[in-house]
């Protein structure tokens, strides 16, 4: 375990400008199999992933893939990463085309010790502005973990819904939101290193991408409903070419609950509150 102290990465900032190109969320659009909405329109929820992302060099990358540890993230020794969930507010649309700032704050650090060893959680915040307004307010919960054995079931079921889409997650699916995304999170694109290094079964599906499924079916099946709260958790990985379902159902006025899983239980937990 580090003998750094990890608390002095509370309250580090950073803040990137981005455009929301027109050209970009129509690779996104094409990624998800969607329609691309037009310049001016509302960037549908959680697209901004695509976005904000600082372009580092491949030298500035950890074995891993992603961008090497003790920068604005905290250093974790050699335990793999993993984004455990998030929470959202919703306050006004992005739109597509315009110019936006995300701000991002190292919200909380913390040292835990589960059944598979030493945990680090580190909650980072993003404020999404436009116009010189909040938009979006993300919280993102990261994982840090030692080595062990990926978990590959859940006992809780994936229940009826009041709607269900069937995903079938493609090795050309994972390449295309990486790319959008600018994620060189290895476990999502390189087989040898996700099977022989971090010991899952086949490519991992990424948690940002279910959460992003699940978000928008549950648009589809309630066009009418506006957004204000969005929570996930991730309970497991979902390994590719698996197929998995998502879906929700109505569980109170205004509050849903939303999932993703297949014949191995629930992977993704989330809830969303809507007007």
């Amino acid at each position: 375990m580090s003998q750094i102290d990890l608390s002095t990465w509370i309250g580090r900032s950073e803040e990137i400008h981005d455009q929301l190109s027109l050209n970009l969320v129509k690779r996104v659009a094409a990624t998800l199999g969607t329609q691309t909405p037009a310049s001016g329109e509302p960037l549908p929820p959680l697209w901004q992933w695509a976005f904000f992302q600082e372009p580092l060099p491949e030298v500035g990358l950890g074995t891993d893939g992603h961008p090497a540890r003790g920068g604005f993230l905290p250093p974790a020794d050699n335990r793999n990463r993993m984004w455990a969930g998030g929470r959202f507010e919703f306050f006004a649309p992005l739109r597509v085309g315009s110019e936006a700032t995300c701000v991002s704050t190292i919200a909380q650090v913390e040292e835990k010790v589960g059944k598979t060893g030493a945990l680090l959680f580190v909650t980072v915040r993003h404020d999404y502005l436009q116009d010189g307004r909040l938009a979006v307010r993300e919280e993102q919960d990261i994982v840090y973990r030692e080595p062990s054995p990926p978990k590959t079931r859940n006992d809780e079921a994936v229940p009826p819904g009041d709607w269900r889409e069937a995903i079938e997650p493609t090795s050309t699916l994972l390449f295309r939101y990486s790319a959008v995304t600018f994620n060189g999170h290895r476990i999502h694109y390189d087989w040898p290193y996700v099977t022989g290094t971090e010991g899952y079964a086949g490519l991992v599906v990424h948690g940002p991408l279910i959460a992003t499924l699940v978000l928008g079916a549950f648009c589809r099946a309630n066009p009418a409903a506006r957004l204000r709260r969005f929570a996930y958790r991730g309970l497991r990985p979902l390994i590719a070419p698996d197929a998995f379902e998502i879906g929700g159902r109505i569980v109170a006025p205004g509050h849903a609950e939303l999932w993703a899983g297949n014949a191995n239980g629930i992977a993704q937990k989330g809830e969303v509150y809507f007007d």
